[in-house]
């Protein structure tokens, strides 16, 4: 966490005031660490395995990625994903790491370009176009109203460790969507009692565990009332007896029919809470379906021993 705290005090201080609704947690993010990586060791609780009835999602997609391709240099990441997500979706990508699952969640509020595909937020179109064969966001205005609808949680929380947890989580209502103070903290405070954090909202980051920055990191995301929620690995970085309290919370956001994108390494808490999951393997979906289908009676042979081994290994 330390090095975390340090890279934050070596930017200037005005960046930390970022007008986007990206000062959200986009501004801070970095790339995955082998740490961040390992697969996190068994959560048994009972939670894992009730499966969860949320209302039947609606027909209109919030979410929809197209024919999405993404290189870093010479390496295709993503050779040509599409996937959508509809009202009260929960979907989980899953596959190992290199699959893209991150990059393609990443491609949802455009902190990664793709270089070829669409990406429609709500039925609004991102437009993008090519500068100097780079493409790139056409109109900053337009992707700021659209990263305001989602709420994109990190692996590493990101919190600002100069703020208080109700400050890191008014933060935006307050600049970003130039909400009330008073307005700002009645709902940050409903946020953080929702994560069980109500108790803590004077306290600063560096006093808190992983399990309760990373559900404070969560409230955050929740404030901006985003109409998805973005998820990538939020659980691979924290020890392994804080994993249920965070999947716990999660779960609990299921439950009130939110619609979520779940990058996660966590099979039973996948196939319990998901509507739909996507196994990615090499850049390109290899299995998608009912968790029923992907983890009960997979077709692809690649599916099924990552399932199996993931299995063995929890």
């Amino acid at each position: 966490m330390d090095g975390v705290h340090k890279s934050l005090a070596r930017r200037p201080a005005a960046s930390i005031f970022i007008k986007s609704a990206f000062a959200l947690s986009g501004a801070f993010q970095e790339r995955k660490t082998p740490a961040a990586r390992r697969c996190e060791a068994p959560v048994r609780e009972a939670f894992l395995t009730d499966s969860v009835s949320a209302a039947a999602p609606s027909g209109r997609p919030v979410v929809v990625l197209e024919n999405i391709r993404k290189s870093f240099g010479q390496l295709e990441v993503l050779k040509g994903v599409s996937i959508s997500a509809k009202v009260g979706d929960v979907v989980a990508l899953i596959g190992a790491s290199g699959s893209g699952k991150s990059t393609l969640l990443r491609c949802t509020n455009l902190l990664e370009i793709p270089n070829d595909g669409r990406v429609e937020i709500s039925g609004e179109e991102i437009r993008l176009e090519s500068r100097r064969g780079v493409r790139a966001v056409a109109d900053r205005k337009q992707l700021q109203r659209v990263r305001s609808r989602l709420g994109m949680v990190f692996q590493s929380f990101n919190l600002w460790p100069h703020m208080t947890v109700l400050q890191n989580v008014i933060e935006a209502p307050i600049h970003v969507l130039k909400e009330s103070r008073a307005a700002a903290i009645e709902r940050g405070e409903a946020m953080l009692q929702k994560v069980g954090l109500y108790e803590k909202r004077d306290v600063y980051p560096s006093f808190l565990s992983g399990g309760q920055q990373q559900r404070a990191a969560i409230a955050r995301a929740l404030a901006i009332e985003p109409t998805v929620m973005l998820f990538d690995e939020p659980t691979s970085a924290l020890d392994p007896e804080l994993v249920g309290e965070v999947l716990r919370v999660i779960r609990g956001l299921a439950q009130e029919g939110r619609t979520m994108i779940l990058v996660t390494h966590e099979m039973a808490f996948a196939r319990s809470v998901a509507s739909h999951v996507a196994f990615l393997h090499n850049g390109q979906i290899e299995e998608e379906g009912s968790p029923q289908k992907v983890f009960g009676e997979p077709v692809s042979e690649r599916c099924r021993q990552f399932v199996s081994v993931q299995h063995h290994h929890h």
